[in-house]
């Protein structure tokens, strides 16, 4: 029997404050659900302004304990409600240990359970990107959660960059993997269409990312959108969000094509794990 996802992505602008831009995101994630929607995926520090374009200590106030923290719970409501798995991105403070931050992903199933959480493994600091100030590097590995739509892992911004944790996600079961994040013009434009792709391509298995739209006051350079999902075969699913305008992606996934995909292009049977031994030399 041929299965079918259908799965949502929304980018968003910041409202200017917390309470407002959950609203947003609960209000868009009710639309979501009315159009058929499965399963859902929220932007990088999705309350929030993107703040890592400075480097201010009062930008720690938005740090929230999960799963115990309020947003998370909230959005274990959401989820019971909408019949969505929801996937989260927060910004997390450590449950044992104040003053330990990570930029990190809920990932709650369609009937409000708490499966767990990835956190962002690698960690730039560069203008526009002081991401160190806010943030350790993720010491969870890759998960892939088993949700109520299949098996589902999460890449966050500045990990599309390095290809071997999306291999990894892959080598761990994911179907689909979801990339949050929130990237300025740039040079990253050009890369923005092609190394989520190439991810798709190289693992045999399905992407949505997201990208925010609009300036934020903390920076000049504006979010170009162009949120997408992007099946094994490397292929847009329907068209690409807009670069300037909020906009709620919704599209079916053919999940079948990730079996057919892999039994064409046998890049799992035919990896040399055995060669690789200088990725891993630092």
């Amino acid at each position: 029997m041929p299965r079918t996802i259908r799965a949502a992505l929304l980018q968003a602008e910041w409202t200017g404050d917390k309470e407002s831009m959950i609203e947003k995101h609960e209000k868009y994630a009710r639309e979501a659900a009315a159009q058929g929607a499965k399963v859902m995926c929220f932007q990088e520090l999705f309350y929030g302004p993107y703040f890592c374009q400075v480097q201010d200590p009062q930008y720690f106030s938005y740090t929230e304990h999960i799963p115990e923290g309020p947003t998370t719970k909230r959005m274990q409501e959401l989820a019971r409600e909408t019949g969505m798995v929801l996937v989260v991105p927060m910004y997390e403070e450590d449950e044992h240990t104040t003053g330990i931050y990570y930029n990190t992903a809920a990932v709650i199933d369609a009937d409000g359970t708490y499966l767990g959480k990835y956190r962002k493994t690698h960690i730039p600091h560069v203008k526009g990107f002081w991401e160190k100030f806010y943030f350790r590097p993720g010491n969870m590995g890759y998960p892939v959660f088993d949700t109520a739509v299949g098996k589902v892992g999460v890449y966050i911004c500045y990990d599309r960059h390095f290809p071997e944790g999306a291999r990894a996600l892959g080598l761990n079961g994911a179907e689909l993997v979801f990339i949050p994040s929130a990237t300025s013009r740039g040079l990253s434009e050009y890369l923005w269409r092609v190394e989520q792709v190439s991810h798709a391509l190289a693992n045999g298995y399905y992407v949505g990312t997201i990208n925010r739209v609009g300036v934020e006051p903390l920076g000049d350079d504006d979010f170009y959108g162009q949120s997408y999902f992007v099946d094994p075969r490397g292929q847009f699913v329907g068209d690409v969000g807009d670069t300037h305008k909020e906009e709620l992606l919704v599209r079916d996934l053919d999940m079948d094509k990730i079996t057919e995909v892999r039994q064409l292009w046998q890049f799992y049977r035919d990896r040399r794990p055995d060669a690789y031994d200088d990725l891993v030399r630092p």
